[in-house]
């Protein structure tokens, strides 16, 4: 049985802690929070320790940990889940909803204008210049994000082959994304099972962090209890809200609409993007452009490019995916009306699972620490995620850089290779300018993007070859 938060003499978490933190505060918080979080994955949960960990002592480094180990296993974005589990944690479903739904709204808004702006002018050499900067920007930043998983993710020989493997299926072989994911799963539990040797140890977070006691105690499990009834209810409604848009859009628009498309690929995409922001976009990038054609390569990277620059989850680009898609193809809608109603489509399937997945499997996680096979299995992911990272910096690269690709098909292997005569100088520039901004003089990203911007547009002005 849990140990009783009273008798214990430790805080309290569940309806006690709803007391010591009152629910307006937290909504306030969270909003706050939402504001901030520019930068990434790493920089939105740098964010949530500095403020509810460092600050507010809302919760501890331990169970802070073992929320942000949860939701890293999970499909989407991990700081958006964090957040939601987070919010479960202080004022149960309520507190989730509020907390994870803050997370994604400022940035909703922010990327559904920019994508409005550029449909409407992105023709224009100013904004296509524009676009051009912040998109060689975005493959340093894309470089830094390789580095930074790698760091973290590979201190063993075993997972740097792993990591090597993944990026040659996806480069070379165009095995699809959820099967490589699949497979370095099932290699990482393995590897936990028959040569646990060849994994890192795990290390044990420091408790003790010189903060006063928080809130939600590190010792001290959720009053929420994994019943049957709780996980069907749950599940129920999750599904439920989950499927009634898409289904209402299927018939309202047909089976075959752009809309329908769209809310049953980004409806699959939100269960099988595993590994964080980076690897939702590979596979976003490989089945938008490449299988549905709702966009280019180009567009793909200026998209990010937005994403970065606005705050929220970088998986948030699948809103300006889904705006360009159905804008371009919206049946018998209004284009700009269809391309709305898109974007809050996507953007509702792709977030509303990863509710669902942090409120069903919260309580059970709470009572399931350091269960050594699902963290070997994680160890897998994450180390095949640096691949695919890799193979996504690969990818933008090849269609920022040059204006022409050349496929190459013989046997297993399907390659795409840029036409070397066809490099384009400007971006080159401006993504070396880049470079130097992120990884010598440390630069954010924020800062890193607005002067290859600002770069991009000075080069369309002066009249050089941008588009």
């Amino acid at each position: 049985m849990p140990p009783d938060p009273i008798a214990s003499g430790a805080p309290p978490s569940g309806p006690r802690a709803t007391a010591a933190v009152p629910f307006g505060t937290a909504v306030r918080a969270w909003f706050l929070i939402s504001l901030q979080t520019f930068g990434g994955p790493a920089g939105q949960i740098a964010v949530m320790q500095r403020t509810l960990v460092d600050e507010k002592r809302w919760i501890g480094q331990r169970r802070f940990l073992h929320a942000l180990n949860y939701c890293t296993l999970l499909p989407g974005p991990e700081a958006q889940q964090l957040a939601t589990y987070v919010g479960w944690l202080l004022h149960g479903t309520r507190g989730g909803l509020v907390a994870g739904g803050l997370f994604v709204l400022p940035g909703v808004v922010a990327l559904l204008a920019l994508s409005a702006v550029y449909v409407a002018y992105g023709t224009t050499t100013a904004v296509t210049a524009l676009f051009t900067g912040l998109a060689a920007a975005v493959l340093a930043i894309v470089v830094q994000a390789v580095i930074r998983v790698a760091r973290k993710a590979l201190d063993s020989r075993a997972l740097v082959v792993l990591a090597v493997l993944a990026f040659a299926a996806l480069a070379l072989f165009a095995v699809p994304f959820p099967v490589v994911v699949a497979l370095a799963g099932v290699a990482g539990w393995s590897l936990g099972r028959w040569r646990p040797s060849a994994l890192p140890q795990e290390k044990a977070a420091d408790a003790a962090d010189g903060g006063p006691a928080p809130v939600v105690s590190d010792d001290v499990l959720h009053h929420e209890a994994p019943t049957t009834r709780r996980t069907l209810r749950v599940l129920l409604v999750g599904l439920g809200v989950w499927a009634v848009p898409v289904a209402a859009v299927a018939l309202l628009t047909g089976a075959g609409s752009t809309l329908t498309e769209q809310g049953v690929f980004f409806s699959g995409a939100a269960v099988v993007t595993f590994g964080g922001a980076y690897a939702v976009l590979a596979y976003v990038a490989q089945q938008a452009v490449a299988v549905y054609g709702w966009l280019s390569p180009g567009e793909m990277v200026r998209g990010l490019a937005l994403a970065e620059t606005t705050p929220g989850p970088l998986v948030m680009v699948v809103l300006f995916v889904a705006f360009l898609g159905t804008h371009r193809d919206p049946g018998s809608l209004d284009p700009w009306a269809a391309a709305v109603i898109a974007a809050l489509l996507v953007t509702w399937v792709t977030f509303v699972p990863s509710f669902l997945f942090v409120l069903l499997g919260a309580p059970y996680m709470e009572r399931l620490r350091g269960n050594r096979s699902l963290s070997a299995a994680l160890t897998g992911i994450t180390a095949a995620v640096v691949g695919v990272i890799a193979n996504l910096g690969v990818y933008f690269a090849v269609h920022t850089l040059f204006s022409r690709t050349v496929d190459v098909d013989q046997g297993p292997l399907a390659l795409e290779l840029p036409d070397p005569t066809t490099l384009r100088p400007v971006p080159l520039v401006i993504a070396l300018v880049a470079a130097v901004l992120l990884f010598r003089v440390r630069w954010s990203v924020l800062r890193t993007l607005g002067v290859c911007a600002v770069l991009g547009l000075a080069a369309g002005l002066a009249g050089l070859p941008v588009g």
